[in-house]
């Protein structure tokens, strides 16, 4: 009974975040109020950051096909199989699963579970800078082809957001990294620094989780939220992100990549962020959130069990 505690405590608490913030919105709104969104992005991507061999990035940098190929299944495969899976849904919940889709790679977990499975961590880090930074430009695309829509959004305050929260604490982390003492202190102390940010996943998924909760209280219409609706709508996220991340896991082999590199394809190129996601549902239709948060929430269920699968797998048995 420990064993298990101790390899699905993430699996658990995760059923409880989400159970409290969707069932109990209203007295879950306070502790939410106090969790700060942004301190934590920043907190988690610096704990991150710091660990990660600079050499590591820059190697990433100059050989950078494990990451473009996770960016192109991101930013251009994940959008066409969302459009295909909302066909099957009322129009409210489709343009929510779009959204859920077209988003760019997660903040901070594709690093966390990337790392996890013992994957190449630095590809993932280039894949969410890259994908994130190019949002303003391939988010309002998508949502215009897609699903016609005019996002009125402010992009540039997501971009100057994104720097300030993602791209600073990965540079102020590196250049603390090059002072040996804390370099030496991260690495040794990777593991930690990795289940500290599981805990600020989980809080962001609270965060996600109680305005899921408000939004579906407010909805009138509770003929789009039938049982077939939402079960059809959990099915179509979770074959979305299945779909993406067994073609990056087969794609990566195929073309010889690195057992870790190809890991990293996998999780980045299948993983979206509920931080921008959240600010995109919210503003595009009520029920647009709840696929958001269900992807999410699905990519961490589904991700934690392949990552420790992986973990676990020798390395020969994966590069067949």
């Amino acid at each position: 009974m420990i064993a298990f505690l101790r390899y699905r405590w993430f699996l658990l608490t995760l059923l409880a975040v989400l159970t409290a913030g969707m069932t109990w919105p209203n007295a879950m709104q306070p502790i939410r109020a106090w969790l700060p969104s942004n301190a934590i992005m920043a907190i988690v991507t610096f704990i991150m950051a710091l660990p990660l061999e600079t050499h590591a990035l820059w190697s990433a940098v100059r050989r950078p096909g494990p990451a473009w190929l996770a960016v192109g299944m991101n930013s251009g495969l994940a959008p066409l199989l969302g459009w295909l899976a909302s066909r099957t849904l009322p129009s409210e919940l489709a343009l929510g699963v779009i959204v859920a889709t077209v988003v760019p790679c997660t903040l901070a977990t594709a690093a966390v579970w990337t790392r996890r499975a013992g994957g190449n961590d630095a590809v993932a880090f280039l894949v969410t800078m890259v994908t994130n930074l190019a949002c303003f430009i391939v988010v309002p695309a998508w949502l215009k082809l897609l699903a016609g829509l005019d996002a009125d959004v402010d992009y540039r305050a997501i971009v100057i957001g994104l720097i300030l929260w993602v791209v600073l604490p990965i540079i102020v982390a590196q250049m603390l990294r090059q002072w040996r003492p804390i370099g030496q202190w991260g690495t040794r102390h990777k593991l930690l620094l990795s289940g500290l940010a599981q805990f600020g996943v989980l809080s962001m998924v609270f965060i996600g989780a109680v305005g899921c909760g408000q939004r579906l209280q407010a909805v009138s219409d509770h003929a789009v939220l039938s049982f077939q609706n939402v079960v059809v709508m959990i099915v179509g996220v979770a074959v979305v992100h299945v779909t993406l991340l067994v073609l990056g896991m087969v794609a990566g082999r195929r073309l010889r990549m690195a057992r870790e590199d190809a890991i990293a394809v996998a999780f980045a190129g299948s993983q979206k962020t509920l931080m921008v996601g959240a600010f995109l549902a919210l503003s595009v239709g009520p029920l647009a959130i709840l696929p958001m948060v269900t992807y999410h929430a699905v990519q961490l269920f589904v991700d934690t069990l392949i990552a420790d699968w992986l973990r676990g797998k020798p390395a020969a048995a994966t590069n067949r």
